[in-house]
């Protein structure tokens, strides 16, 4: 655990109940790290508790509504009064199918207050205890669909440029105080997620849309959530201490060599 330890530190995750943020919140734990899951889903969120406390390591659930700024305030607060704050992932996000025309206000409305007032409000309440202590890690869940146009991805696109934004103008603003913050960019990865929306709209081809998904991707396959976590884990750890203000793409090729 001497490489890229966590030892001491403690991380919140923002939807670290399945899928990318669970892999994330059991590898940062297996680092030594003291994991704090923000969620929605309780049962969710409670398993990934379960399994990290089998392994030994500490971890706690916290039943909070990243879209709403008391909520989380009041929750950071608490947390700090007995934990250092460390490393914030702002993981959680909701995705969209639909273009400018087809895309209702009310789903542009949600998907804004998720993914991007979301990131927010759980910077803004992190930020002023990271600072007291001198020193953070943010890592910010982008997607390449804010680097690049992807089709039918409009209002989700927006969320991730966005974030990519954000995540710039938080290094700069905090570099004094040695919070360090970064982007990470996955194309598609295999979670519950993908499953689910391949079940919900292509009946009886699940196979055969999988097979069609994975190869969007040049070499070949979907990346898993487990690889994203590797990445987030470098970013937030001590060797990356050289590093903030930059998006890592994790996209098998997508944006480079996608045509080629």
């Amino acid at each position: 655990m001497s490489n890229f330890s966590l030892k001491g530190k403690t991380a919140l995750i923002t939807g670290g109940g399945s899928g990318i943020g669970k892999a994330i919140a059991t590898t940062f734990a297996n680092q030594g790290a003291k994991i704090l899951i923000f969620e929605t889903d309780s049962n969710a969120a409670e398993q990934t508790v379960f399994e990290i406390q089998e392994t030994g390591n500490a971890a706690e659930a916290h039943l909070v509504d990243v879209t709403e700024f008391d909520q989380i305030n009041t929750l950071v607060q608490s947390i700090a009064e007995k934990d250092s704050i460390d490393v914030l992932v702002n993981n959680a996000g909701i995705a969209h199918i639909g273009t400018a025309e087809s895309t209702a206000e009310v789903d542009f409305d949600r998907l804004y207050n998720v993914n991007v007032k979301g990131v927010f409000n759980c910077t803004k309440a992190c930020i002023p205890f990271m600072k007291n202590a001198g020193k953070g890690a943010i890592v910010n869940m982008a997607s390449i669909a804010g680097s690049v146009g992807i089709k039918d991805r409009f209002a989700y696109s927006m969320t991730k440029g966005a974030v990519l934004a954000m995540t710039y103008s938080i290094a700069k603003d905090f570099l004094e105080y040695n919070i360090r913050c970064n982007s990470i960019s996955p194309a598609r990865v295999h979670t519950p997620f993908v499953d689910g929306f391949i079940s919900k709209n292509y009946p009886g081809q699940e196979k055969e849309m999988f097979e069609k998904l994975s190869k969007t991707q040049p070499i070949g396959r979907m990346g898993t959530p487990e690889e994203i976590a590797t990445l987030a884990l470098y970013l937030c750890s001590d060797e990356a201490g050289f590093i903030t203000g930059t998006d890592y793409p994790i996209d098998g090729g997508f944006i480079k060599l996608n045509g080629k």
